[in-house]
């Protein structure tokens, strides 16, 4: 069964009721920006409703009948620019009309209308001679008055204090790491961002929760057993080691050994990951680094955990579009020197995790910093019983339920997509509301995480699916016939995720692998292509998943392996990642034209003997094509029906015998001792 390990778990967070903190109480979380506009809005309506200051603008023209018909009670310049008038109370249901509409209404005291005024002795000469024939005893007399529009002031001087707020604002979360303000500020910058576990504090991890990874426990325990007991290395001369590296592919538990660390170790457990050294500011990735060692230091013995130092550590001279000032090499070289430098370390141990462990830079990788380096691998099938074991913990399954099968179905499973399938089948349980999850939701949970999502809806013509079944015929009965290709588990023509069909093997579980059974893979993926040609007398697009793997796997073969007389002993692959060579390519055009060649043989070869093999049990091969067109769904026992048992046994099966053969012993022998427990509790009895 192919497997892509780089799937991810989910791991839900504990959440509180809607609106609260986690602890009962409302947050405690503000938005300044939001206190910030709220005062806007207030100086704003302030401006327009407070105090009735909703005079409405008139030119001199319109106020001038008023003064000729002695409308006017009394007038105001303001700061010798502005008059405004103020109606009498009988004469405010004249100008209703003019008062209607506004978005301010003026208020009945006025003033009620405004103009402005070029220059105080004109507007005074106007005055006059709109009174003229009015006695000098009624005439209206403006009053003089000085203003300071505070709100006008207040719009001057806000965008400035928008730019202070901002800045200020933002430096104090860069201060903190992006989680908000705090004492300090700016100045805090350069601090460590590091998750601090005091000794004493309870972490729920611990190495009973790391299912699996036996020997890269026993190296982490060691260091634990180092810190507790010192005296017991000591006192032999040995040293405490500088540090450890977890490498390993995504999803296989580096980090969990990690928390187990923590609930284990009973000393200070510094955490951050990589990019937490990494700032938008020249230096301060240094002065992070500094800065936690100089904390590490006074609280040593303590243990410091780098989750992805890939971020950090890359190798010096690679950063594609950097210079050679670069922030990241300026963390890291700051890392190499604290870390074993002239200065001392004593109590301090560096764990740190990466998947990339081949972009590392040389100077990290030494002994001297990291000691030990830990390879956490994907769990063989042993590993995957014990994974299997502690995630169905909290699940509701039927009592007779064998978890050992499920390990057999998940080979290249990493541990997050063990925790993925158990909560894939309890999702599927849920959803056909059963009361326990049973073996065949698991196996829905494979196929879900593998395949992707049935299409059961996906509209195909009756061409196109038979097209289709026998192409998946075509690789279930070439797998079925070959000794070294993967056994089949079932194959199906409903479409699942891209895919219109798909075939599940078993892989075996190989730490080498021969020419031989690469070549019978290469056949076997190749046996699609060849059914459709047989049957149908073309091809279609349908293999093209098929030939990207028989090529990848051709040119490995060729170039990387060195399985070809012709190109020789060769293998132009670079492990190290560092691509020492000067050149694009490590070989001549002769040579890549020699590889070509040999690349296309070998794939030509595979197809026609898997053309061969189609030909020479075609009736049995039609019988399977036509079951799987009418039932959709067929398994390794329909295959065997119709081919007959295969002769050859696979490494897994071995395996499995001897698991039963070992699981029987130990049987016998609980038998055994129950027997003559029995017997002497009988003979007791007797004797009384």
């Amino acid at each position: 069964m192919a497997k892509d390990s780089n799937k991810k778990g989910w791991n839900m967070p504990k959440q509180g009721k809607p609106g609260s903190n986690g602890k009962g109480g409302l947050s405690q979380k503000f938005n300044p920006f939001i206190f910030f506009l709220i005062i806007t809005l207030l100086f704003v309506a302030f401006q327009f409703f407070a105090g009735g200051s909703g005079a409405i603008e008139k030119n001199w023209n319109e106020i001038r009948p008023m003064f000729v018909n002695r409308d006017v009670e009394k007038v105001v310049v303001i700061n010798k620019d502005r008059a405004e008038y103020y109606l009498k109370a009988d004469k405010l249901k004249k100008y209703e009309s003019d008062l209607k509409g506004t978005f301010s209404k003026p208020s009945p005291e006025g003033p009620q209308f405004y103009s402005q005024i070029g220059d105080v002795t004109v507007f005074s000469q106007q005055l006059d001679r709109a009174q003229k024939n009015i006695p000098e005893v009624d005439r209206v007399i403006p009053s003089y008055n000085t203003r300071t529009d505070s709100m006008g002031i207040f719009f001057n001087i806000l965008p400035i204090l928008v730019i202070i707020f901002i800045w200020f604002y933002l430096f104090r979360r860069m201060g903190k790491g992006g989680a908000g303000g705090g004492a300090g500020g700016i100045f805090n910058v350069g601090k460590s961002q590091a998750k601090v576990i005091e000794k004493g504090e309870k972490v729920d991890t611990t190495f009973k929760d790391v299912a699996g990874l036996s020997e890269a426990k026993q190296e982490i325990e060691e260091i634990v057993d180092f810190l507790k007991m010192p005296e017991k290395y000591t006192k032999l001369g040995g040293k405490i080691p500088r540090g450890a590296l977890l490498v390993g592919p995504p999803g296989t538990g580096k980090t969990l050994l990690a928390k187990a660390v923590a609930g284990e170790a009973g000393v200070p457990f510094f955490s951050m990951s990589g990019s937490d050294f990494v700032e938008m500011f020249v230096g301060v990735g240094a002065s992070r680094v500094r800065d936690l060692f100089k904390q590490a230091k006074e609280k040593s013995p303590c243990i410091i955990f780098i989750d992805e130092i890939d971020a950090i550590g890359r190798a010096r001279g690679k950063n594609g579009g950097f210079s050679s000032n670069d922030e990241r090499e300026n963390t890291l070289n700051q890392l190499l020197t604290e870390m074993d430098g002239f200065g001392t370390n004593s109590g301090v141990i560096i764990l740190a995790a990466t998947n990339r462990a081949d972009i590392l830079d040389r100077a990290l990788m030494r002994a001297g910093r990291f000691d030990r380096q830990i390879h956490v691998d994907l769990p063989d099938l042993n590993d995957r019983k014990a994974i299997f074991k502690v995630h169905l913990r909290p699940l509701k399954i039927s009592e007779d339920f064998d978890s050992d099968f499920l390990a057999k179905q998940t080979p290249g499973f990493s541990g997050a997509d063990i925790a993925n399938v158990c909560n894939e089948a309890a999702l599927y349980a849920a959803r056909k509301k059963k009361d326990f999850i049973e073996k065949q939701d698991f196996l829905d949970a494979v196929d879900r995480i593998v395949g992707g999502l049935e299409k059961k809806n996906k509209i195909l013509t009756p061409l196109e699916k038979k097209t289709i079944a026998f192409h998946e015929a075509g690789h279930a009965s070439v797998s079925w016939l070959l000794e070294h290709a993967h056994p089949l588990v079932k194959v199906t023509i409903v479409p699942r995720g891209y895919a219109l069909g798909a075939a599940w093997y078993l892989p075996e579980e190989r730490q080498i692998t021969t020419k031989e059974q690469l070549l019978d893979e290469m056949c076997a993926t190749l046996g699609g292509r060849a059914a459709e040609e047989i049957i149908f007398g073309r091809i279609s697009t349908g293999a093209q998943n098929d030939l990207e793997k028989v090529t990848k796997l051709a040119y490995s073969m060729i170039s990387v392996y060195g399985m070809s007389d012709k190109v020789g002993n060769v293998s132009f692959y670079d492990s190290s990642g560092r691509q020492d060579y000067g050149f694009s390519k490590p070989y001549s055009d002769e040579t890549a034209v020699m590889i070509d060649h040999e690349v296309r043989n070998l794939i030509q070869e595979s197809y026609e003997r898997a053309k061969d093999i189609i030909r020479s049990n075609q009736e049995g091969f039609e019988e399977l094509a036509n079951t799987l067109l009418t039932s959709e769904v067929i398994f390794s026992d329909d295959v065997e029906k119709i081919f007959g048992a295969r002769p050859w046994k696979s490494k897994t099966d071995e395996l499995e015998d001897a698991y039963n053969a070992d699981h029987k012993a130990e049987e016998m022998k609980n038998t055994s001792e129950n027997i003559e427990k029995d017997e002497e509790d009988l003979n007791e009895q007797t004797t009384v």
